[in-house]
C-alpha cells in the first residue's frame, strides 16, 4: 500500500537506492535496500575488495530518509492534486553524516528516518541506515527542499 510512493520517486535504474518502504507516516519512514553485488561503484572501489562508498551509503539515506518523507509530506500537503505533468525535483541541501561499520555488496540495509521539520517547503530529518544485524552503519542529519515542477 505504501509502496505506491516508489512511483513518484525521481530516480531510475542504477540510482535508484530503494525497493521497499515498510513504514511511513508525516514523521517517519522505514525503507530497505539491498545492495546489488554488480553495481557500478564496485567495480574500482576497491579492486578485488569492493566496499561502497560512503557518497552512496549517503545517497541511500538521503532517497529513502529525505526524498521519501519529503514526497510523502508534499503529495498530502497538496491532498494529492498532482498531474502526470507535474515532476518532483529534490534538492538536498545538507547532510552531517557519520560512518560506523562498511557495508558490502549483496548487504541488505535499512534506512528509518525521523522528521525534526518540514515547513516553507523545506524538510529536516534524523536518519539513520542499519544492518541485516540491526547495527549501526551511519546516522546523520539530513536537509533538502523537494519542489513540485511541470514537464
Amino acid at each position: 500500500m505504501i509502496n505506491h510512493i516508489l512511483n513518484h520517486l525521481p530516480y531510475k535504474s542504477s540510482f535508484r537506492f530503494v525497493d521497499n518502504i515498510t513504514y511511513l507516516n508525516e514523521n517517519e519512514v522505514k525503507g530497505e535496500y539491498t545492495l546489488k553485488q554488480d553495481s557500478f561503484f564496485y567495480e574500482d572501489h576497491f579492486e578485488g575488495n569492493p566496499v561502497t562508498p560512503g557518497v552512496i551509503i549517503t545517497e541511500i539515506m538521503a532517497q529513502i530518509g529525505l526524498v521519501v518523507l519529503g514526497i510523502f509530506l508534499i503529495l498530502k500537503e497538496t491532498d494529492h492534486n498532482f498531474t502526470n505533468d507535474d515532476s518532483l525535483f529534490p534538492l538536498l541541501t545538507s547532510t552531517d553524516v557519520s560512518f560506523y561499520k562498511m557495508v558490502l555488496p549483496g548487504q541488505k540495509v535499512t534506512v528509518i528516518s525521523k522528521k525534526q521539520y518540514f515547513r516553507f517547503g523545506k524538510l529536516k530529518c534524523y536518519v539513520e541506515m542499519l544492518d541485516s544485524e540491526g547495527e549501526l552503519v551511519a546516522k546523520g542529519t539530513f536537509s533538502g527542499i523537494i519542489k513540485k515542477i511541470a514537464i
